[in-house]
């Protein structure tokens, strides 16, 4: 299964546009791993984050663009969207699209303009992070599971 499959199922497409924040994990300046959550937008191929520029994850993304991030929810049985990617970092001039769109999702709708004003007169710059997916998995535990609970059905149905 490709990566564009994976990303096209439904649950995928779902967890992609939900208000959920990502997981993006990376490996910080000093060598160790870091993981936040964050706020995004998927365009359909790739997913956008924005922030500060001077954040800690923008410095670490530019010694080393590789990131994964999870999108998941809470309940039974989970469901859990798995990518792996490359980061590519651009400086820009006020506040992006992407991150007003994707604050959508979050934001009430009822205090959305006083908070998008606010945004705008904050931020002279951000830094958008565009993630290219280099794989993906899909984990909803009805169809698919990670792969060592595969291994371990199948070793327990051979043996018995």
């Amino acid at each position: 299964m490709t990566v564009a499959d994976v990303l096209a199922d439904p649950i995928s497409t779902t967890l992609l546009t939900s208000s959920i924040p990502a997981r993006l994990a990376y490996v910080a300046k000093d060598g160790t791993p870091r993981v936040v959550p964050v706020a995004f937008l998927w365009t359909g191929g790739r997913l956008v984050v924005c922030t500060v520029p001077k954040s800690a994850k923008v410095a670490a993304l530019a010694a080393n663009p590789a990131v994964s991030l999870t999108i998941d929810t809470e309940g039974y049985p989970p469901k859990v969207l798995l990518i792996r990617g490359t980061a590519e970092l651009t400086e820009v001039r006020g506040v992006p699209a992407e991150y007003v769109e994707a604050s959508r999702k979050l934001v009430p709708e009822a205090d959305f303009p006083g908070w998008e004003a606010g945004v705008r007169a904050l931020y002279p710059s951000m830094v958008r992070i565009t993630v290219t997916p280099t794989w993906a998995k899909l984990l909803d535990f009805e169809r698919t599971i990670p792969k060592a609970v595969a291994d371990l059905v199948a070793a327990h149905q051979a043996g018995a």
